[in-house]
C-alpha cells in the first residue's frame, strides 16, 4: 500500500485496527526460524472484530526487518509490537543491539509475524564493516533457506534537532542495503513525538518528507512515512502496511546470494569504502596541521601547547589505525572469504540452537521432576490436612456433646429445683393448716375453760358446794 508523498497519514487514520498478536509456539532451528507441526498451524486467534483467523504456516510467515540509528527506538518498537520485553532496550546512545536478533513469532491480522532487530551503523562496539557483514550473513542465509522479507521499517527520531552526520550515514547505508527496487516495501517510522511540541514536530516531518537530502527520494520511489506513538495499536498499524505485501529481495541479498559478490563489492560495502577513503583523507590533513602546530609550539617553546598537540596526535593516530584496520577488513571481505565466514556463522548458530534445545529439554525434565515431587508433596499435604480436619471435627463433636450434656443437666436441675420448691410450698401449706387447726382447738379449749369458770363462779355465789 503506497500513499502519495504529499501526505503523511496520521497514526489514528492510517488503517483500520488489526488483530491483537497471539503468542505462538517457538521451536527454532537453523537461524532461529521455526518448524511447525500440524498442531501449531491449527491454533486460531480472535481479532478485534470477533473474526477467527488461522495462523499461517512457516512458509507463509511474514518477516520484517527493523533498521535505524543506535537509540532510535528499534528494540522498543519490536517489543511494543510483540507485546513483550524480550529484546534489551538502550536508554542511551550506547548500543544494546550488537547482534542481529529475531523476535518471537506473533499473529497479526491472520498472519504469523516475526521482526528482525538490527544494530545501527553507528554501533559503539562494532565497526560498520562488522555490522554490514552481520546483517548480510543473516539475510542472505535466510534467503537461501526460502525466507524473504515482506518489508523493512526504518526508525527515525522526530526529536532529533536535525538529521546530522550519524543519521545521514545510517540512512545512506540503509538505502544501499535495500536498493531502489525494494523501496515500495519500506516504511519510514518517525517516533518520540512526545518529546517535541506538535508544531515543531510537524515542521521537521515536512522537511524530512520534502527535502532531497532527507527522505524525499525514497518516498518518490514508493516508500511510506508514518508516525508511531509508542502504543501497540500504533505499531500494528505500521506493520499493517507490510504484512500483506509480496516479499521483496533486498539489494545486498541479491548481490551476495544471486550475483555472488563479496561484501566489499556490494553497494553498501562501496559506501563504507567511500566513507573510509574520505576519513583517511581528512585524517591526513589533520595530521599535517598537527605536525605544523607542533613545530610552531617547539619554536615558540610553548610546553603546554606542545603537550596538548601531542595528545591530539596520539588520538588521531589511534583513529587512523582503526580506519586502516577497517579498510583492510573490508578489502578482505571477498566472496570466498565471506562464504567461509558465513558457513562458520551458520555452524555456530546451529550449535547454539542445539545447545539451547538441550537446555530446554533439560529444563523441561527438571520441571517434570519438580512437578512429580510437588504432586507427591501435595498428596502428603492433603493427607495431613485431612488428619488435621478429622481431629478438629472430633474436638468440635466433643464440645457439642458436652454442651448438650450440660443443657440436659441444667434441665434436670431445674426440674429438681421446681420439685423442691413445690414440696416447700406444700409443707408451708400443711404448716399453716396445722397452725389453723391448733389455733381452732386452742380457741375451743379456752372457750370451755371460760365456760367452766363461769359455772364455778355462779355456784360459789349460790352459797353451797356442789360437786358436779
Amino acid at each position: 500500500m503506497s500513499i502519495p508523498n504529499g501526505k503523511t497519514p496520521h497514526p489514528d487514520t492510517q488503517r483500520p485496527p488489526l488483530n491483537q498478536p497471539q503468542a505462538s509456539p517457538d521451536r527454532r532451528t537453523g537461524l532461529g526460524f521455526e518448524t511447525h507441526t500440524q498442531q501449531d498451524t491449527s491454533t486460531s486467534t480472535e481479532g478485534h472484530n470477533g473474526t477467527t483467523h488461522e495462523p499461517q504456516s512457516e512458509l507463509d510467515e511474514v518477516i520484517i526487518a527493523v533498521m535505524g540509528a543506535t537509540g532510535s527506538g528499534k528494540s522498543t518498537f519490536i517489543n511494543t509490537a510483540c507485546g513483550s520485553e524480550e529484546l534489551e532496550v538502550s536508554a542511551s546512545l550506547f548500543s544494546c543491539t550488537s547482534e542481529v536478533q529475531l523476535s518471537h513469532p506473533f499473529v497479526l491480522d491472520g498472519r504469523r509475524v516475526r521482526l528482525i532487530d538490527t544494530p545501527g551503523f553507528d554501533d559503539t562496539t562494532k565497526s560498520d564493516t562488522d555490522i554490514l557483514k552481520m546483517i548480510a550473513m543473516f539475510l542472505s542465509s535466510a534467503y537461501e533457506r526460502g525466507k524473504t522479507l515482506a518489508g523493512v521499517i526504518y526508525v527515525h527520531r522526530i526529536s532529533d534537532h536535525r538529521m546530522g552526520g550519524v543519521s545521514t550515514r545510517n540512512f545512506r547505508m540503509f538505502r544501499r542495503l535495500c536498493g531502489d527496487g525494494a523501496l515500495k516495501n519500506v516504511v519510514i517510522v518517525t517516533n518520540m513525538w512526545n518529546e517535541v511540541k506538535e508544531d515543531l514536530g510537524k515542521r521537521r516531518e515536512h522537511e524530512l518528507r520534502t527535502q532531497d537530502t532527507f527522505f524525499k527520494p525514497v518516498l518518490d520511489e514508493g516508500a511510506v512515512m508514518v508516525r508511531h506513538n509508542h502504543t501497540k495499536e500504533s505499531a500494528h498499524r505500521v506493520l499493517g502496511y507490510l504484512i500483506h505485501k509480496d516479499p521483496t529481495i533486498l539489494q545486498v541479498v541479491r548481490e551476495i546470494s544471486i550475483e555472488k559478490k563479496g561484501i566489499d563489492e556490494t553497494a553498501a560495502g562501496e559506501e563504507i569504502n567511500k566513507v573510509l577513503i574520505a576519513q583517511a583523507k581528512a585524517h591526513r590533513k589533520q595530521m599535517e596541521e598537527l605536525l605544523q602546530e607542533h613545530k610552531d609550539a617547539l619554536r615558540e617553546k610553548d610546553e603546554q601547547a606542545r603537550r596538548e598537540i601531542e595528545e591530539d596526535r596520539r588520538k588521531l593516530e589511534a583513529e587512523m589505525k582503526r580506519n586502516q584496520l577497517e579498510a583492510q577488513k573490508l578489502a578482505d571481505a571477498n566472496f570466498e572469504k565471506f562464504q567461509k565466514e558465513r558457513e562458520a556463522y551458520e555452524k555456530k548458530v546451529k550449535e547454539d540452537m542445539e545447545k539451547a534445545e538441550k537446555r530446554r529439554l533439560a529444563d523441561l525434565e527438571q520441571l517434570k521432576e519438580e512437578a512429580r515431587k510437588n504432586a507427591a508433596g501435595s498428596a502428603e499435604w492433603l493427607k495431613m490436612q485431612a488428619d488435621y480436619q478429622q481431629r478438629l471435627d472430633d474436638i468440635r463433636d466433643r464440645e457439642h456433646q458436652a454442651a448438650l450434656n450440660a443443657k440436659d443437666q441444667q434441665a434436670t436441675l431445674l426440674i429438681e429445683i421446681e420439685k423442691g420448691r413445690r414440696q416447700e410450698l406444700e409443707l408451708q401449706h400443711q404448716k399453716q393448716l396445722q397452725e389453723a387447726r391448733w389455733q381452732e382447738q386452742n380457741s375451743a379449749l379456752n372457750q370451755k375453760i371460760s365456760d367452766l369458770e363461769s359455772r364455778v363462779a355462779q355456784k360459789d355465789s349460790g352459797g353451797g358446794c356442789t360437786i358436779c
